[in-house]
């Protein structure tokens, strides 16, 4: 079943290669010349582009303020990075294979996203290192633990390795850490199943310009983007109870907009070394 109008995906298409073609040159000074804007300038940028390509971003909760902050998320489309770049003064952790990718390759050395390879265990101390240094620089990071993305109907489990990096200490202190939902939730109004989530997940084996031409030829998406408690790593006994809770707030935020109950935060239980607390979560 196709869906959608061709005229509208053109426009769609035309306008955001032109505003994209205008910022590119735009960031690139930015950067060359150090100017305070670089992360700022972005989410300018993707706000545009999310309203050019009909995506509506609600938010629920609060973004954290401290800077940096390292974000937790759940991933199922190259989409996440206009949505979430949106809301957020941040830079993206990225598998290498993205730098190669035509336009989206640029874009993301622009934003300055800090390119892992995942497979290659033995520089996982180095990318580490490398997403540290950028913390201890000041920038704000998002992660997908996933590791691949997902139908957006579910959040997959989290690869642990990268979460040692929320022990890098700002002034003394470990990094902020915030989990974070990202769920298409309605088209045009109306709530999406789970087979009509596939014009905004893009996942498996499907290829990037059919699925974007589809996206674009559809009517308003609107993507929820929930805010769960910042944490620290110290409330935790390990990185692997870390990775565990912020599992289970991103999973469960994916939960409740799934089935429309998004409005509903829930109350989380933080373990903390001898005690527990509980944190609202959103």
């Amino acid at each position: 079943m196709d869906i959608g109008s061709s005229l509208r995906g053109i426009v769609r298409l035309v306008i955001y290669g032109i505003w994209t073609a205008a910022c590119i040159p735009v960031q690139a000074v930015i950067l060359a010349c150090r100017l305070p804007v670089d992360h700022r300038f972005p989410r300018f940028y993707h706000g545009v582009c999310c309203r050019m390509l009909g995506i509506e971003v609600v938010v629920r909760g609060t973004p954290s303020r401290v800077q940096p902050t390292l974000f937790i998320s759940n991933h199922s489309s190259y989409l996440d990075i206009p949505v979430l770049g949106s809301q957020l003064p941040v830079s993206f952790v990225a598998k290498a294979e993205v730098a190669g990718w035509p336009l989206f390759g640029l874009l993301a050395k622009l934003q300055q996203t800090v390119f892992i390879q995942r497979e290659q265990r033995q520089k996982a101390q180095e990318q580490r290192d490398s997403m540290a240094g950028r913390l201890q620089s000041g920038d704000n990071l998002v992660l997908f633990p996933e590791g691949t993305s997902s139908d957006g109907n579910r959040t997959l489990p989290f690869k642990t390795a990268l979460f040692a990096v929320a022990s890098t200490r700002i002034d003394g202190a470990p990094v902020t850490v915030q989990p974070v939902s990202v769920t298409a939730t309605h088209l045009d109004g109306l709530p999406l199943g789970h087979i009509w989530r596939s014009l905004y997940a893009w996942y498996a084996d499907m290829e990037l310009p059919p699925h974007l031409w589809r996206m674009v030829r559809a009517g308003r998406l609107r993507v929820t983007v929930e805010f769960h408690a910042p944490v620290t790593v110290e409330q935790f006994s390990s990185r692997k109870a870390l990775a565990d809770h912020c599992w289970q707030q991103v999973a469960a935020g994916v939960d409740r907009a799934v089935a429309g109950r998004a409005d509903r935060p829930t109350t989380i239980t933080v373990e903390q070394p001898g005690s527990v607390e509980e944190a609202y979560a959103g």
